[in-house]
């Protein structure tokens, strides 16, 4: 039975290299549509939960994965050597960047070499790993045809990029459209064919070089945009009796040509952060310097030690010494209701006042605890009567979960930096993006 007939008829054998933020949700929608699937990865934690039926990512409910566990259609391995029997490999690896800001894709290229080693005739290897133009046929096709094989021949390559938003519940998996570019024409058809079956829409492309370059262009258009709200942020403070927040909200009753991006403490998660430095590193290898791109991505890097600064100011204006300070944080996570804290703006923030401040704590309902600086510290909890030990409370990402009303009856000072606490005039109230001009800020 031929690939293509395989996949119509449910029999095509899926597996997920990386059951990640990306590759768990992709593995359960796949399988909950009928393929049997095998998560692949090396951390024998992950897939030991797996197996026995649990998730360990919020959006992924532990039933939905006991169910199909149970059922047959979803199993779990810690070695590559389970491709052997697949028919479909959909890579979703880490790709991190060095200190450097360079991009590491040694993820991609150890899981390239691994699925070699097994492909069997006729399969579908599919990259989702976000990456610049051209990993997929100069960096990843390569190792798969070490052996001889030959792309469109003996099996098929396609760039299909995530978009996975945590916490979003309206777009899903199934519900977000995916972008395909194969190496082949075949290629792109043979993709489009298996994300059909369980993605509402399938939108094909030129190649897995338009594919990588989309992805970019997402993840980069947002960064250029919230640089741009926090550099207003910045100027309306200067300015004075000037609030970015009404400034973006006037701007938003255009009913066209204008698109909402708010200020904030920074960036974080895995793309919108790491996304342009991508791009820049591969433009060099063109000679192009990407300097409007590079210079919004670290104009973003900035806004945490623009918060560390504004939190001095605050507390120097009400005449409370930085080192006698007791600051709690509430927010831990890179994005409000959500647990995941990858290169988290808060994070960032906490670590910078960590030293200079007389004692600090966080709460985050979706991060019991967090490592700073070589210490584990455990999320206290929110109360009125928690709120008035702190000389300062810090608003880094704005949760539904939190009474805003209560912790501003309660707490003796606020920064916001999220504009989460709707009480414009409060006193005890200090925002990003505003400050009158007499005295320090608002």
């Amino acid at each position: 039975m031929k690939l293509n007939d395989r996949i119509l008829k449910r029999k095509a054998k899926v597996a997920i290299v990386g059951m990640g933020y990306v590759g768990l949700p992709l593995g359960i929608e796949i399988a909950r549509s009928g393929f049997p699937v095998v998560g692949i990865d090396l951390d024998p934690k992950k897939t030991a939960a797996l197996k026995a039926g649990k998730s360990y990512i919020e959006d992924v409910p532990s039933r939905d994965v006991k169910q199909l566990v149970d059922k047959g259609l979803l199993t779990a391995s810690t070695s590559y050597a389970a491709c052997r029997d697949c028919d479909i490999i959909n890579v979703c690896v880490p790709t991190p960047f060095t200190k450097a800001k360079d991009p590491d894709n040694s993820f991609i290229h150890s899981a390239g070499r691994e699925i070699a080693k097994y492909l069997k005739p006729d399969a579908l290897v599919v990259l989702r790993s976000t990456t610049y133009p051209e990993t997929t046929e100069k960096e990843f096709l390569p190792l798969l045809e070490v052996t001889g094989r030959k792309v469109g021949r003996d099996f098929y390559l396609a760039f299909v990029p995530e978009r996975i938003d945590p916490g979003n519940t309206k777009f899903t998996t199934r519900t977000t459209p995916v972008v395909v570019g194969g190496v082949t024409r075949d290629c792109t058809r043979m993709a489009e064919l298996f994300y059909a079956q369980f993605v509402e829409k399938v939108f094909p492309v030129s190649s897995p070089r338009v594919a990588e370059m989309e992805k970019l262009l997402e993840n980069i258009f947002r960064s250029v945009n919230i640089a741009l709200v926090n550099e207003l942020a910045m100027l309306c403070e200067r300015m004075g009796n000037v609030n970015v927040w009404e400034v973006i909200e006037a701007a938003s009753t255009k009913p066209f040509g204008f698109m909402p991006f708010y200020p904030g403490p920074g960036i974080g998660g895995h793309c919108i952060l790491i996304d342009p430095y991508y791009l820049a590193w591969k433009a060099r290898e063109y000679d192009f310097h990407s300097n409007f791109i590079e210079l919004a991505a670290q104009t973003n890097e900035s806004m945490p030690f623009r918060v560390a600064e504004r939190l001095i100011d605050v507390l120097g204006h009400n005449s409370i010494a930085v080192a006698q300070a007791r600051i709690l944080v509430l927010g831990a996570a890179f994005k409000k209701n959500v647990a995941d804290t990858r290169e988290s703006p808060a994070v960032k923030v906490m670590q910078l006042l960590l030293d200079d401040v007389k004692s600090m704590s966080y709460n985050d309902p979706w991060v019991p605890a967090l490592k700073l600086n070589g210490r584990v510290f455990r999320s206290v909890p929110v109360s009125p009567s928690t709120l008035k030990k702190y000389d300062c409370v810090v608003i880094l990402t704005d949760h539904a979960k939190y009474d805003y009303e209560m912790i501003a009856r309660h707490a003796r000072l606020i920064l916001d930096a999220r504009n989460a606490v709707k009480q414009p005039g409060l006193k005890k109230l200090y925002t990003l993006g505003y400050r009158p001009r007499k005295g320090i800020s608002k």
